[in-house]
């Protein structure tokens, strides 16, 4: 499903971000992406999404080499890919029904049969009550949630989510952690970038991909 070989990647003049990383990520499986601040856990989930390219080395998502995409099917990757951001990227014209609705709209789906499902998982986030807001007015927590919400949607094949429990306590961040764990066992893989050790305890099961003056160690 995807994979590293020997990337680097490299910013201007300076030394090198990430150094000789090589990884794969295989389907139906889950791995906490960890390391301390500065490491490059962001850059290497921007590399997986083709928001940068690498300074050498390869990469593939899906079978694909990233290098050898045009624009429009790099556009078509990304829709099998669901991310959760730091900065949520929550659109402020839209409420948050139409925000988690969104990835579906996109993909040509009608309203009705969606309906029920984005009202559904707003309750099962917490944000049934909150549907008809603007973003604008949600906390820090309950714009977390919908953009959680917003990249569960469509059930990605590929789930990158970029420290997803840290504007929540500790009981939803449990709970996020469930679902992220059931999405995973119905055919996702995920990819869970955190500083949380006591989330990773909550599921030993999962591998751990530890990012350290830009090289990658795997704990199985």
């Amino acid at each position: 499903m995807l994979s590293f070989e020997n990337v680097g990647l490299r910013y201007g003049v300076g030394p090198e971000t990430l150094r000789d990383v090589s990884f794969s990520v295989a389907p139906r499986s889950f791995q906490f992406l960890t390391g301390p601040s500065g490491a490059g856990k962001t850059s290497l989930m921007r590399l997986i999404i083709m928001a940068l390219k690498p300074t050498r080395g390869l990469i593939s998502v899906f079978g694909r080499d990233t290098a050898t995409l045009a624009k429009d099917e790099i556009t078509e990757m990304r829709r099998q890919i669901g991310v959760v951001f730091q900065d949520f990227r929550l659109l402020d014209h839209l409420t948050v029904y139409e925000n988690v609705a969104l990835p579906l709209r996109v993909l040509g789906r009608e309203e009705a049969s969606y309906r029920a499902e984005v009202s559904e998982l707003l309750k099962w986030v917490g944000l049934g009550e909150r549907r008809h807001c603007a973003p604008s007015v949600l906390s820090g927590g309950e714009k977390q949630r919908a953009s959680i919400a917003r990249a569960l949607i469509s059930q990605p094949r590929l789930l990158l989510a970029d420290e997803p429990t840290g504007n929540v306590d500790p009981t939803l961040a449990r709970r996020i952690l469930r679902l992220f764990v059931e999405l995973h066992k119905s055919g996702t893989a995920v990819i869970i970038a955190t500083h949380d050790l006591s989330l990773m305890d909550q599921y030993e099961e999962a591998r751990r991909l530890v990012l350290a003056d830009g090289r990658l160690h795997i704990f199985e």
